[in-house]
């Protein structure tokens, strides 16, 4: 290979660069992909060095499995022998033979959350506390964060002894590790946690496998949390052969616990580290470019980068400022069916927005218009009830210590196993400290449990025995098709006479084609291998881009893909950035990232869209246009419907409005006026719609969104002006008395409370 000419300077260089730390600072659209290939390439062709000692590390199975086929176009079937994999893939595959020095066995369970949740519920029930003192999601929230942070139950516990709430979620931590362990399983933040405490529990594994992998690649090093980053360093202290890859331009999981302060200190950890960044865009045209950057440059905690392109400058960015959240999904539709009749494809567009609650209105209008849409990130193959089902019992099987699969399918098909005897098991279960199954096994010793149950759970304890028996004697697909036909499952469904029948049958068919797919690609064909691939898949990873739908899905999903066109509904302050940004400098970066993240995901043509008013939780409320709209130039942007302008579906294009004022006395006022002005408190603004063409039914839902406005125009989100502190964002709203308090970010003068009725304010 002469990588002079398929690299471009900086690529080179970063390809070139493999011995001590380096730090990639990759922009969008750079190539980092093309690199992290071309520098395991390097190192197997030009160095030398054994495939095996390579560990490179990425956060999702499809990424890995991108690189994973791009090195081996490179190298032929070394690549095979190289660990290409997530953090999570690579520590389970390090726990499967290690995690038995940590007192578990090496067939342990991985939970999801819905198991998780399950056993959070369990310890909260024998700890007495009660779930509107402390919900469930709270407590999995923090005990996540904690593992994140490597922080043991014990130390919790210590450090939360006088707060009395954050010592009872320390109580639920303890008990909850624990009967993780009796049930020889680990959750999802477990496998990192456990394989940290593995390296530091027994230094003579972790010299092995600091001898192992001389060289340590990680992808999107921003998104790392604490335990990652520790991961990571602890595998590289030795030779400093590490090089990450990543742009903190791009962070943007700090709720879920990354850190951007690993990728921006990175120079600290490593002060002989070396620096290349990768600022040559690749992606996008100029104009969709010189927005991202303009938007991204009014983030302060950063390190400086700009991309730039070669490529035309493209369509500037379309913006669209909607009547209402219908009106907008109208947009988009009739936009998509256009660019379709001009030649693109479904698969071409992506409707990106901030939270999953706004995908309905975008179902819908694509439903009404034969548009074919896939959903990303809502309810997941694996997450279906008959699915966990029939994996609960494959996970039974290969773990009898699992208790939360057992519970789940010992009456499933019904047993006539009531939840009275399944409680006195479990009371006995927990005085002998043993599993449930092994009390199964011994059920005519458990008091209290009716001669009829007896039988029931005794004829459940073969049926698992005689599966047990088969799994080492069939494949995982034919496992399962037993598992199917010996319990009666699918014969209950059509039994049922549920309407979901055939669709659940059909998943369960998929199922087993999932299997035949995993036992023709897979080295490891085991049950347990299976399990663990269906236990680390991840919504995008499943997402076929030439399915030739339109793809809806959040800001947070998309990063990582691309798309021809790019549609980022929802830009308005109060939804993007959300209300609590305006009062937080941090949370604005982040949300700032996450824009600059949806711009660069387009790379020919973008649409920004707003509305005036749109249903949230039930209610009408309106908010102003985005404040990273207004970071992007004006030379920039188009336009595309002028004030009181709407676009409806229903005639087919735009159509005139007459914007007007409505006040608590229903009369109507016609005004010129851009600017609004609050008369006495009790303005609505809003577009009546004056065109006779169009249909009844869309007067009829303008006119019923009128109604439903509140009775003034300070919404949260909304920008205003003060005669003495200037400009400012209206962040919260309250009642008092007869009139409405106001809480106000201002840009200079920082956060000021005012009564509606008697402060100097000016809606802008």
């Amino acid at each position: 290979m002469n990588l002079k000419e398929l690299l471009n300077k900086e690529q080179y260089e970063a390809v070139v660069t493999t011995e001590g730390p380096l730090l990639i600072l990759a922009g969008a659209g750079s190539g980092k992909t093309r690199v992290l290939t071309y520098r395991i390439a390097h190192l197997i062709n030009d160095l030398k060095v054994y495939p095996s000692q390579i560990l490179a590390i990425t956060f999702t199975n499809k990424a890995a499995g991108e690189m994973r086929e791009r090195v081996k176009a490179l190298v032929g079937d070394e690549a095979d022998r190289m660990w290409v994999s997530t953090f999570h893939s690579s520590c389970v595959r390090i726990l499967r033979r290690e995690i038995d020095k940590l007192g578990y066995e090496k067939n342990f369970s991985i939970y999801d959350t819905s198991d998780q949740k399950t056993l959070i519920k369990q310890c909260m029930k024998e700890l007495n506390i009660n779930e509107k003192d402390i919900e469930d999601k709270e407590i999995i929230k923090k005990i996540s964060r904690q593992k994140d942070n490597l922080i043991s139950p014990e130390q919790f516990k210590t450090d939360n002894e006088k707060n009395y709430r954050m010592n009872k979620i320390a109580d639920v931590y303890l008990l909850y590790q624990k009967k993780l362990k009796s049930n020889n399983a680990l959750d999802f933040d477990d496998l990192i946690y456990k394989t940290v405490e593995l390296f530091r529990k027994n230094p003579d594994v972790l010299e092995f496998y600091r001898r192992k992998f001389e060289y340590i690649l990680v992808d999107e090093y921003q998104d790392t949390n604490k335990s990652q980053y520790e991961f990571s360093r602890i595998l590289a202290e030795s030779h400093k052969n590490i090089c990450v890859v990543g742009d903190d331009d791009q962070c943007i999981y700090e709720f879920r616990g990354a850190d951007i302060r690993n990728i921006l200190d990175f120079e600290k950890d490593y002060p002989e580290a070396k620096v290349v960044k990768l600022e040559q865009n690749y992606r996008s045209v100029g104009n969709i470019l010189d927005a991202a950057n303009s938007v991204i440059s009014n983030n302060t905690d950063r390190k400086s980068k700009v991309l730039r392109t070669d490529s035309e400058a493209g369509e500037k960015v379309k913006v669209y400022r909607a009547f209402s959240d219908i009106d907008e999904g109208n947009f988009v539709a009739n936009q998509i069916k256009r660019m379709v009749e001009e030649g693109y494809s479904n698969s071409d567009f992506a409707v990106l927005y901030r939270t999953n609650a706004q995908s309905r209105i975008f179902e819908e209008c694509f439903v009404r218009q034969s548009i074919p849409y896939k959903l990303v990130g809502g309810l997941g193959f694996y997450d279906r009830k008959e699915i966990k089902d029939i994996l609960a019992y494959l996970r039974l099987i290969v773990n009898f210590h699992d208790d939360i699969s057992l519970l789940r399918i010992i009456n499933v098909p019904k047993r006539s196993i009531g939840n009275s005897t399944i409680d006195k098991m479990q009371e006995f279960a927990n005085s002998i400290d043993d599993c449930l199954y092994n009390v199964i096994l011994d059920i005519e010793n458990v008091p209290g449990i009716a001669r009829r149950s007896i039988t029931s759970i005794s004829k459940f304890a073969e049926l698992i025995n005689s599966l047990k028996a088969k799994k080492d004697m069939m494949s995982v697909s034919e496992l399962l098709q037993a598992i199917l036909d010996e319990t009666g499952y699918v014969e209950e469904l059509k039994n049922s006479n549920e309407i979901e029948y055939q669709s659940r049958s059909e998943n369960i068919e998929q199922l087993i084609s999932a299997a035949v797919e995993f036992e023709n690609s897979s080295e490891d064909k085991s049950a347990e291998a299976f399990l663990e691939t269906v236990a680390l898949v991840a919504a995008v990873d499943s997402m076929d881009e030439k399915s030739g739908n339109v793809v809806l899905m959040t800001f947070h999903s998309a990063k990582g893909l691309e798309f021809p066109v790019v549609f980022m509904v929802g830009m308005e302050n109060g939804l993007f950035p959300s209300s609590l940004a305006f009062n937080n400098d941090k949370e604005m970066e982040e949300s700032r990232r996450l824009c600059y993240v949806g711009i660069t995901r387009a790379r020919k043509k973008l649409f920004m869209t707003s509305a005036e008013v749109r249903r949230v939780y039930g209610r009408t409320v309106g908010y102003e246009e985005s404040e990273f709209l207004n970071e992007i130039p004006k030379e920039l942007k188009e336009h595309l419907n002028g004030i009181g302008k709407s676009y409806n579906s229903y005639s087919g294009g735009q159509i005139e409005s007459k914007r007007v004022t409505y006040n608590m006395n229903n009369e109507y006022n016609n005004t010129n006026s851009i600017k609004k002005t609050n008369y006495n408190n009790s303005i609505i603004v809003a577009d009546l719609i004056k065109n006779d063409d169009v249909k009844s039914e869309v007067k009829n839902e303008v006119k019923s969104e009128v109604k439903k406005l509140t009775n003034s125009e300070a919404t949260i989100g909304r920008k205003i002006k003060h005669a003495k502190f200037g400009i400012g964002t209206i962040i919260s709203i309250n009642k008092d008395g007869r009139d409405i308090k106001l809480t106000i970010a201002f840009d200079n003068m920082g956060i000021k409370t005012f009564l509606l009725g008697l402060a100097p304010l000016e809606l802008l």
